[in-house]
């Protein structure tokens, strides 16, 4: 069943350690099933606390989604991501479609 990857930065503390896991977060595509769907557009919060930005990626199936988190490459990645910003992320398993009537 697909499976969406959800990345919210709450808050940027580190510039110079975010620009690096931009530089080396595409690498960690190669070898995986990944579809953009939302990727850090116009926002607008209509609940709880605001926020800088958001992803969402799409795999094919929750394995996939954790198979990537945790590859050598997105681990290589994601250190900067964690020293330059306050963020959430979360994979949550998607729905079949409804069956037409």
């Amino acid at each position: 069943m697909t499976a969406f990857v959800v990345l919210i930065r709450e808050e940027t503390t580190n510039p110079a350690d975010l620009d690096q896991y931009r530089e080396k977060a595409p690498l960690a595509r190669d070898g995986h099933a990944i579809t953009p769907v939302a990727f850090y557009g116009m926002q607008e919060v209509l609940e709880g606390p605001d926020f800088e930005g958001a992803a969402i990626l799409r795999f094919p199936t929750m394995e996939e989604a954790r198979a990537r988190y945790h590859s050598p490459a997105y681990e290589t990645a994601r250190q900067y991501r964690q020293k330059g910003s306050i963020s959430r992320v979360f994979i949550i398993e998607g729905i079949d479609a409804a069956p037409s009537s």
